[in-house]
């Protein structure tokens, strides 16, 4: 992502395009200077007692260091974990439950379904609204959209009453069937805006209208269960840009891969649970096509974990079911697996000798031991010091100084309760949290019915390149793409998503040509809502309307998301719907029924806005040997070795090498194992091939 331009290039009229990311242990920024197309990027520690403070901290560092220019900012894009972390530390808003009397176990039934079905031991997680909290509204509502019962609106008052006096901050209104008519829901909420003005209310219909009643109240449940901090903290957000002069409207990266302006993700909280993950397979996803790799396995590792995603054609996968900490998210969402090992899991041994890694994190403070910021106890990070992979220059450009001393002390801990030599023990941390990983990724690969063996990996964030390789090499993968900025490639997402917005209508009806004016009717709504929200986010340029449907044959539970075009809605005829649904079916189960009849549940339609044209530069590759900085000795898993040492500012394209061999850099560290040869590209990756 280098370029060339004087640092008080911004000074001379040049805008400068920005993307921020903040995870678990760092803050990562990628900034734009448009004049010359160079990219600044920079890692800032985190500050969990104070979300928000570090970006003052980047912005003011990349002022120094770049001649970034705050009031020449012209798109300002962020990802947080302010949502999730929310949910998984249990520290959202006490919230109030109103559905339809009878089914006030709603949230407890769910899907029936536990998280491990294997596992003895395995127990479904409490809801995020204590039974006591669920109040029966006696109302109904007919599947056909017809009133039976009109609300109680004395029982609502008491209800009000009874939640106001319990400390609830918020209420959920969940009323069946208000995907078909959300009359019943708006009417009590408005009740509820009157009764209890200083309390703030979602009703389920209009924050995802979608069929079964579960899945659409729990979706609510998570948009308000974040609401409070997500919108103070996006408050707090615009006012310290406002004060560092920074004239771009705050747009905030989704779930879906796209962005939206902070004014909405104040209410839509549930859109952007999933920002950061998502960002950084938009961003892989751009680099990935740049360099014209057609599939790709990404592996993002962070301080606490690591996400995996497949991109199929340049392309990022998206689904629904994602899980946010213990709980389904419903919306769509670019698909991305998740595991509790990340560079500061903490490894351990239990009460039966057995060495663990993760899912407990020493997150940013105080950090792996090696951090010298208090940690104590042994992560993946201190692992590969004590192994020799790490700690030969300054991480986090030039904010950490790894002290190995500290690493070797807290491993060694370990290596003293397990009766065997410190090198051995970091490598069997290592090894554990690559074997992990290597079961997440197998599940994702079955899942999506893919051969990864012919799939390119490309690790980023500060972890990935530390382990990618290794991990790589364990699934069978041929090859391995490393990006110039690894470490930043979330930010990057941020800075070249476009604009993305997702609508759904229930119709729920046999496909047939006569039903076709119908679903035509319903797209052709969900396409003027759609180009009216691209207009709220300020985007009045050409938009592109993605269609689906979701659709199954008659008698099964469930449905299969399938692609259409527009011309199929047009031409009169549902043969090509059919044929379409009959070649999904067959790709994800190997298996279609000509005969059967279908029925389509959900249409849908995503708007997207496009965002900036973005190209960084290319040069010509020139074969050459790359010349190592030094020689270092590393523990390789059987011994100690000697390896290459290379200065990542030093390989130009065109540049060979061999592994075993450490490559430094201000972002992340790169360790290639042996067997395998590294080459630089024109884009400036670092791509590794496996000797057969």
């Amino acid at each position: 992502m280098d370029g060339a331009i004087a640092a008080d290039g911004a000074r001379n009229g040049a805008d400068w395009k920005l993307g921020v990311d903040i995870g678990g242990t760092f803050i990562d920024f990628c900034a734009l200077e448009s004049r010359s197309g160079r990219v600044a990027s920079l890692k800032v520690l985190t500050t969990p007692e104070d979300p928000g403070a570090e970006l003052m901290t980047g912005l003011a560092l990349l002022a120094e260091r770049e001649g970034f220019d705050p009031g020449r900012t012209t798109r300002f894009v962020h990802g947080t974990t302010v949502g999730i972390n929310t949910i998984i530390q249990r520290k959202g808003a006490k919230l109030a439950l109103f559905t339809n009397a009878g089914f006030e176990d709603v949230i407890e039934l769910a899907r029936l379904r536990m998280p491990d079905m294997y596992s003895l031991f395995c127990s479904r997680p409490d809801p995020l609204i204590s039974r006591d909290m669920v109040f029966g509204i006696p109302a109904r509502m007919r599947a056909d959209g017809s009133e039976t019962h009109a609300p109680d609106m004395a029982a609502v008052e008491r209800a009000v009453a009874t939640a106001k006096a319990n400390g609830a901050q918020g209420i959920i209104v969940s009323f069946l069937h208000a995907w078909r008519n959300a009359a019943q829901e708006a009417s009590v909420k408005a009740a509820i805006t009157r009764l209890a003005p200083g309390l703030f209310v979602f009703a389920s219909a209009e924050v995802w209208p979608v069929i079964r009643e579960y899945e659409r109240s729990s979706t609510a449940i998570l948009n308000g269960y974040v609401h409070p901090r997500v919108s103070s903290y996006l408050t707090a957000l615009e006012e310290r840009l406002k004060d560092r002069g920074v004239p771009a409207r705050p747009m905030l990266t989704k779930s879906n891969g796209g962005v939206m302006n902070a004014a909405e993700g104040k209410r839509a909280c549930v859109n952007m649970l999933l920002s950061g993950t998502a960002s950084g397979v938009i961003g892989a996803s751009w680099l990935a096509r740049q360099a014209g790799e057609d599939r790709i396995l990404t592996l993002d590792i962070g301080g606490t974990s690591a996400d995996f995603a497949l991109i199929i054609g340049g392309e990022a996968q998206f689904g629904t079911g994602e899980l946010i900490g213990e709980f389904p998210l419903h919306i769509p969402s670019v698909s991305v697996s998740s595991i509790g090992v990340g560079g500061g899991s903490i490894a351990s041994v239990d009460a039966q000798g057995v060495l663990r890694v993760g899912p407990e994190s020493a997150g940013s403070m105080p950090g792996p031991a090696c951090y010298g910021r208090g940690g104590e106890r042994a992560t993946v990070t201190d692992a590969m010091v004590v192994c020799g992979w790490l700690g030969h220059s300054e991480m986090a450009y030039g904010q950490l100084r790894i002290d190995t001393g500290l690493a070797h002390r807290a491993v060694g801990e370990l290596a003293a309760r397990l009766g065997r030599p410190v090198e051995q023990t970091a490598q069997a941390i290592l090894d554990i949290a690559v074997s992990e990983m290597f079961v997440e990724v197998e599940k994702l690969a079955s899942r999506a019915g893919v051969d990864l063996r012919d799939f390119t990996l490309m690790p980023f964030g500060g972890g990935g390149p530390m382990l990618g390789a290794f991990l790589a090499r364990e699934l069978g993968m041929k090859r391995v793409m490393a990006p110039r900025r690894p470490g930043v490639v979330s930010a990057l997402g941020g800075l070249v998503a476009d604009l993305r917005g997702d609508f759904i209508r229930t119709i729920f009806s046999p496909l047939s040509a006569a039903s076709l004016p119908a679903i035509r009717e319903a797209f052709e709504a969900l396409a003027q809502e759609g180009r009216d929200w691209l207009a709220a986010q300020g985007h009045y340029a050409a938009a592109q309307l993605n269609l689906s449907c979701d659709m199954r044959y008659i008698g099964q539970s469930y449905e299969i998301e399938v692609v259409l075009s527009p011309e199929w809605l047009a031409d009169g005829g549902a043969d090509a719907i059919e044929q379409a649904f009959h070649r999904t079916h067959e790709q994800l189960y190997d298996f279609h029924d000509r005969d059967g009849a279908i029925e389509l549940v959900n249409v849908r339609l995503s708007a997207i806005g496009a965002g900036p044209a973005l190209s960084f530069p290319e040069t010509e590759e020139i074969d050459a040997s790359a010349s190592p900085a030094r020689r270092l000795p590393v523990y390789t898993g059987q011994s100690v070795q000697t390896v290459d040492l290379h200065d990542r500012q030093t390989l130009v394209p065109g540049s060979t090498f061999h592994g075993p061999a450490v490559v430094v850099q201000e972002d992340t560290t790169f360790a290639i194992p042996a067997g395998t040869q590294a080459r630089v590209d024109r884009h400036l990756n670092l791509l590794l091939t496996f000797a057969e």
